[in-house]
């Protein structure tokens, strides 16, 4: 525990110029021009953002609106994100981001194991969580720990989606720890789970280009990449449809009712809103490490972890209004009851 703002300072410049390498050591195609940056939201007639701050989070990495219990989940790594140092921890918000619950699931309890979690998803009462190689469960309701899958072969399992008949999706970054950070390790995939518990590979290869956010429906998983693509893969393992967003460093993704995406860029700082026809436009700017950002569809609100600044960041966005009360499926990468 010695010199531990310290160490964690270092840890964190050693994450963030890591992501800077593995992203140089594979650049996408040509990708579209930089669209110009929104007006103010107060220009725009738009809320100002709720900013939720110096509550005690430690590495926020991904927020998942709960319907059940209308709260907001955050995975906290509290470290680096391969150390499996076993005091990660979930948080419980409230909407207006007051805390319900700072460690409200706590890797230092004496009956959790939690590393370095990452993305969450709710399926069937359960709440999944990504933690290096290893997706935990817990009970969505109390949060007492349940089942722990081992991922033989993962190496940085990342987001967690869920389809509408309740299956798990998990991507794998395929990074490791290297000389100056994290480096490509080659085990690029996208894993998934069952409504009974059984796990499979759904396609891996690193021909997904670093996989990061996913979202799940009844077609299949839509993947955003660190290296700076989207693409789809068909339910029985098929990739297809990838197409170049504007900056790279991707890691959020969602997507509303009438096919567009919302995705979050770490390189530009930028949320952007990809229409169906494939045109992207900014929504929130000025972020500064934009993580596994979700989708509030009740509020009409974005809602993206600040991961550098160990913040949340809140957007109205009226703009989607319209889709969110016309949307019949989980918006997010986050719930869905297995059938």
């Amino acid at each position: 525990m010695k010199n531990r703002s310290s160490l964690l300072t270092l840890k964190f410049g050693a994450v963030f110029a890591g992501f800077c390498w593995a992203c140089s050591q594979t650049p996408p195609a040509a990708a579209p021009s930089q669209p110009t940056p929104p007006a103010s939201a107060a220009a725009q007639g738009v809320p100002a953002p709720l900013v939720i701050k110096d509550i005690g989070l430690q590495t926020p990495e991904s927020i998942l609106p709960d319907p059940a219990t209308d709260t907001y989940l955050v995975s906290n790594i509290n470290g680096g994100p391969l150390d499996k140092d076993d005091n990660g921890f979930i948080s419980k918000l409230s909407p207006d981001g007051k805390v319900i619950a700072l460690k409200w699931i706590d890797g230092a309890s004496a009956d959790v194991e939690l590393n370095a979690p990452k993305g969450l998803g709710i399926s069937g009462g359960k709440l999944y969580v990504a933690d290096i190689d290893v997706i935990r469960t817990f009970d969505a309701t109390t949060g007492k720990p349940l089942a722990q899958i081992k991922v033989d072969g993962a190496s940085f399992l990342n987001d967690v989606a869920v389809g509408p008949d309740g299956t798990v999706y998990v991507s794998d970054t395929g990074l490791r720890a290297g000389a100056s950070g994290l480096e490509p390790d080659k085990k690029d995939a996208i894993y998934k789970v069952d409504p009974s518990g059984k796990l499979s590979t759904l396609i891996k290869g690193e021909e997904l280009g670093q996989p990061n956010g996913v979202f799940a429906d009844a077609s299949g998983v839509w993947v955003c990449t660190w290296t700076g693509t989207m693409y789809h893969v068909t339910a029985d393992g098929k990739q297809e449809t990838q197409v170049h967003a504007p900056g790279q460093q991707l890691d959020g993704l969602v997507r509303t009712a009438d096919g567009q995406s919302i995705v979050s860029s770490w390189e530009k700082s930028m949320v952007y809103l990809e229409s169906a026809d494939g045109q992207f436009s900014p929504l929130v700017s000025d972020l500064k490490a934009p993580a596994d950002l979700s989708y509030d569809a009740k509020r009409g609100q974005i809602l993206v972890p600040l991961f550098m600044d160990n913040a949340i960041e809140i957007q109205q966005l009226p703009q989607l209004s319209a889709t969110a009360k016309t949307e019949a499926t989980p918006p997010a990468n986050a719930t869905a009851e297995a059938k």
